[in-house]
């Protein structure tokens, strides 16, 4: 088993409350291997165009099949 770099160790001390735990060290191993920034975010793309978003629901709030029941034997 490899070692933990020392910068990786310091960031999941820093990250969580446990650091021997199998979290903190995927964490600390993630940082050793240049895959996690510690204390970074997320890299994030700005959406790019228009449109007109679409609605999230259609047609009503009632289920067409089942008398405006939402779960059950005919919805």
């Amino acid at each position: 088993m490899a070692k933990l770099c020392p910068k990786g160790k310091a960031a999941a001390k820093r990250k969580f409350k446990v650091y021997p735990s199998a979290y903190a060290n995927m964490y600390a191993s993630g940082v050793c291997s240049g895959k996690i920034t510690p204390g970074g975010k997320k890299g994030r793309t700005k959406k790019t165009g228009g449109g007109m978003a679409r609605p999230m629901y259609r047609g009503g709030g009632l289920c067409k099949k089942g008398k405006g029941r939402a779960y059950g034997k005919n919805s």
